[in-house]
């Protein structure tokens, strides 16, 4: 159970990306007041949980509604995770969500970002939703599952802490310290997306292992 939080943990956290998100938040939240940055913050992190349950609970079902295999679910899961871990190692990542960003600033009438873009496609999105549809598919059980909620839960809280102390975090660690912590991040979760496809292609194709 340990190996399995840590495992979980690892993967969500690399994925969601807490230090990623802090700058993009506090440049989405500059002009608003601290009350207003702390709720944002909350609410973000509150709908974004919701979405990750959402699909950690119901997303198999789905995949078999859809017919869909989940060992070709892993290995699609997994290449996306690739995809998503070559962007953090070469930055395209960020450049996306400050370009984001800077799209929701230039529109005044959006004034609440909890929603959009924090809660998805930030936290919750496709990257995020596909790891923990994965760990709950793979680890049968309601104490695997509860393992797992918990890895999320303390992932979200620590996003939580990141938010909320974005701007003095940011100012503490700089724009390098940022760039070598996603990239480390993004190394991390390449190997975990490709072990995500070994998985899915030993149990498709049998003789491989």
């Amino acid at each position: 159970m340990i190996d399995l939080f840590i495992s979980a943990f690892v993967t969500l956290f690399v994925v969601i990306d807490p230090p990623g998100c802090a700058p993009i938040y506090a440049s989405l939240t500059a002009d608003a007041s601290a009350a207003q940055r702390r709720s944002m913050a909350v609410r973000a992190i509150v709908i974004a949980g919701a979405i990750l349950v959402f699909f950690a609970m119901f997303g198999e079902a789905l995949l078999s509604f859809l017919h869909i295999d989940l060992d070709s679910f892993r290995v699609a899961g997994g290449i996306m995770l690739f995809i998503i871990a070559i962007d953090m190692v070469f930055e395209k990542r960020t450049e996306r969500r400050e370009q984001r960003a800077e799209r929701v600033i230039a529109t005044p009438e959006i004034e609440d970002v909890s929603v959009f873009p924090m809660a998805m496609p930030m936290l919750a999105g496709p990257g995020s939703i596909a790891s923990v549809m994965l760990l709950v598919a793979q680890n049968n059980g309601v104490e695997r599952a509860l393992v797992i909620f918990a890895a999320l839960l303390l992932v979200l809280a620590l996003t939580l802490a990141a938010l909320l102390a974005a701007g003095p975090m940011m100012r503490l660690i700089g724009a390098k310290g940022e760039a070598v912590i996603t990239r480390l991040l993004g190394v991390l979760l390449a190997a975990l997306a490709a072990q995500f496809v070994i998985d899915g292609l030993k149990a498709s194709f049998p003789t491989l292992g």
